[in-house]
């Protein structure tokens, strides 16, 4: 099968599941003999503009022409059997779409989040779940609250792309492919036509470390945000340092905008560890040596990678009891899920997680969970299963056109 993969590429200095996940599926792909080009943008590049091309650049968030001609042409000339696209924000746009209908390609496209229907993608504000913007024409609200990066400006673009380009996107893509059934869920509730979205976890890659024995810390891996429930954790590991702690020392790795604050948190401490942020085999390799990863989100995760990744190194993971947590942990099987936003059920997940002999056979149990549903075999069968029956649609849709 030849696939042309089209994805706006988020910035490098901070770790993106969503780059890894693109690079992945390339990877795979072409492991098993398909061709795969990619179109893509950088959004690094961005700095190297001149300050008028910098300035255009959210004019072009809605909709960006150059890249519907460019696209249109490279389709014309390699005749792709499928685009599959990922992101589009903020290089290329849904313009990709039109250059698909041009060129007679249809597409399929990975839903990392939830930007269909809500502008910066999180159905939050303010820490808490918000569905404003989900089925009004134009998502006033998002503009009005300023909630892309805590600026009206900055929502704009986002939310005038959301209001002209709704209807593309659900017209113009054969396949939607759903990260998580609770996702999915969310999305069909919100007004996108459910026979175009099929549920197809993230696949990981086979680990070349695995957990031996008990593990030795307590492992947060990720972006250090609000949303990543960062500053649960700490209130968290608070309340258990004051009742003596859990026996094992707790690792934060990552960047991003509580850097600062979790670094000041844990200076000083014996119990706590800030690592920066990790390379992927550094990341592996924490992971292998944790009793547990803690994964305590304050928004509804599509997905969640890194319970994921923990499953195929044999490590059970403590996640927030919502969103695709709760289809990926079975409670007290292959982890333990906590209330979400309370410090105090998080506290005791991870006393429990810590201190009861069941650790190492949610471990596991974990691990035959990644075998059945993460694995790299897996992830190619329903990726390859969702490119045929997105063309085997547009092929009979446009023969019952004729």
């Amino acid at each position: 099968m030849h696939v042309l993969v089209v994805h706006n590429r988020y910035a490098s200095a901070q770790p993106s599941g969503e780059n890894k996940v693109v690079d992945q599926e390339v990877e795979l792909l072409r492991a098993s003999g398909h061709r795969v080009g990619v179109f893509e943008r950088r959004s690094d590049d961005i700095a190297a503009l001149s300050l008028p091309a910098k300035a255009a650049v959210p004019l072009l968030v809605p909709w960006n022409p150059g890249v519907r001609k460019e696209l249109a042409a490279r389709l014309r000339a390699e005749r792709p059997d499928v685009v599959h696209v990922h992101n589009v924000f903020p290089l290329l746009s849904p313009a990709v779409l039109a250059a698909c209908a041009d060129a007679g390609v249809p597409a399929v496209a990975t839903l990392h989040n939830y930007t269909q229907v809500c502008p910066p993608g999180t159905l939050q504000r303010d820490g808490r779940p918000c569905a404003a913007c989900v089925g009004p024409a134009v998502p006033l609200p998002a503009v009005r609250h300023g909630c892309y990066r805590g600026s009206r400006l900055a929502t704009v673009p986002l939310a005038v792309g959301l209001a002209v380009n709704r209807r593309r996107w659900w017209s113009g893509v054969e396949r939607f492919f759903c990260i998580s059934a609770a996702q999915r869920d969310t999305l069909v509730r919100s007004g996108m036509p459910p026979e175009r979205l099929v549920v197809k976890h993230n696949f990981v890659p086979e680990p070349d470390v695995r957990r031996e024995g008990p593990g030795e810390h307590l492992l947060h891996l990720g972006r250090l945000a609000e949303t990543k429930g960062v500053r649960l954790l700490m209130a968290a590991w608070d309340e258990l340092a004051a009742g003596g702690g859990v026996g094992v020392p707790l690792v934060v790795a990552g960047a991003g905008p509580l850097e600062r604050e979790v670094r000041a948190w844990a200076a000083g401490r014996d119990d706590v560890r800030y690592a920066g942020l990790y390379d992927p085999a550094q990341c592996r390799r924490a992971v292998a040596r944790a009793v547990a990863v803690v994964a305590p989100s304050t928004w509804r995760e599509t997905f969640g990678l890194v319970v994921a990744e923990a499953m195929a190194a044999g490590v059970p993971a403590v996640a927030a009891g919502h969103g695709a947590f709760v289809e990926l942990v079975e409670d007290g099987v292959t982890g333990l899920l906590h209330r979400p936003g309370e410090a105090a059920s998080l506290a005791a997940c991870i006393r429990r997680i810590t201190a009861g002999p069941r650790n190492q056979e949610m471990g596991r149990a974990a691990r035959r969970r990644y075998e059945r549903g993460f694995s790299p075999a897996v992830g190619l069968e329903r990726l390859v299963e969702g490119y045929r029956s997105a063309i085997a649609d547009r092929t009979e849709r446009v023969g019952d056109s004729r």
